[in-house]
């Protein structure tokens, strides 16, 4: 790396996909207060809705994500534009 380009906060972080369990150890600047465990280490643990192990495009599965009900929402919406 470069010196003095990167935040002094740069390390290796967990981020995991919450919809899938899936986790990936990379470095990040992100701030968090959880912490997680991977290979005997603790990390700091960044928890995620999606990534490229379960998104669609990625996975070729087509698969629904409904994060606070946002999907019911646009339903009701064009639901009233239908009719």
């Amino acid at each position: 790396m470069k010196a003095g380009i990167h935040p002094e906060n740069y390390r290796l972080c967990i981020f995991r996909d919450m919809s899938n369990g899936e986790e990936i150890l990379i470095r990040s600047c992100a701030e968090t207060k959880d912490t997680a465990e991977m290979d005997g280490v603790e990390y700091p643990l960044i928890k995620t809705e999606i990534s490229a192990s379960s998104h669609p495009f990625y996975t070729g599965k087509m698969k629904l994500v409904d994060t606070a009900g946002r999907v019911d929402k646009f339903r009701n919406r064009y639901a009233k534009f239908k009719k």
